[in-house]
């Protein structure tokens, strides 16, 4: 399977899925993403938080300002409706708090943010420190799909990238360091004849991929019990 093939049965950047459109000069459309990165990034599965995104979405409750003006109660609201219920108390205070922190921080402005960063790691810190709750999980998720959008959008590879295109025939057995990984899949999308732009959506997919051989091992698993 080529890698164009793969985006094509597997689909690209979890943000397009959702209607974002992260290339768009307007920074709310980060923002969008950023708000299903957080999400995205607890432990649930990525149907429920899809579906919450969307509940947000329904109600317009898309900016920092408006969801500071929803309020704690009004999120919780929203999460329960998106059957976020594990995690809708949690949710609500950490959204509060990190949109209060990126208005009195940047504007409210994630472009302003990444524009202030000195570079990727740096740009990695300053998105963790907007609040408690925001970690690696969230911001490799977020910045992932921003790569060839973001200049400093460089996160490691997600490892379920890396075993998916291990089991695909991307890489070689013996590429386990996610860095030299990176470098060889970025070689292959191009190679594909595809453009560095949307190396994300490559990503993307074998991330889904990786996702899929890792629910097909835990079935394996629980039948061997």
């Amino acid at each position: 399977m080529t890698p164009l093939e793969l985006v094509q049965s597997h689909g690209g950047r979890y943000a397009a899925a959702l209607g974002i459109d992260l290339a768009k000069p307007n920074a709310g459309e980060r923002f969008k993403w950023f708000l299903a990165a957080m999400l995205y990034g607890a432990r649930i599965s990525e149907t429920l938080a899809a579906r919450t995104w969307h509940e947000f979405a329904a109600r317009d409750v898309l900016t920092p300002q408006i969801i500071i003006a929803t309020g704690w109660d009004g999120l919780v609201a929203i999460l329960d409706a998106g059957a976020y219920v594990r995690y809708d108390f949690k949710t609500a205070t950490k959204l509060l708090s990190v949109c209060t922190a990126l208005l009195q921080g940047y504007g409210g402005s994630l472009d302003a943010l990444h524009h202030a960063a000195a570079d990727a790691r740096d740009l990695e810190v300053r998105l963790k420190a907007l609040g408690k709750g925001v970690g690696d999980t969230t911001v490799a998720i977020f910045l992932r799909e921003l790569r060839g959008i973001w200049a400093k959008a460089e996160p490691p590879l997600s490892p379920l990238a890396l075993a998916a295109a291990h089991a695909l025939g991307y890489l070689r057995a013996d590429t386990l360091a996610p860095e030299l990984a990176l470098v060889k899949l970025r070689k292959v999308w191009a190679n594909s004849g595809q453009p560095a732009a949307q190396f994300a959506d490559f990503e993307s997919a074998l991330v889904r991929e990786g996702l899929r051989l890792r629910r097909l091992d835990a079935c394996h698993m629980r039948s061997k019990v």
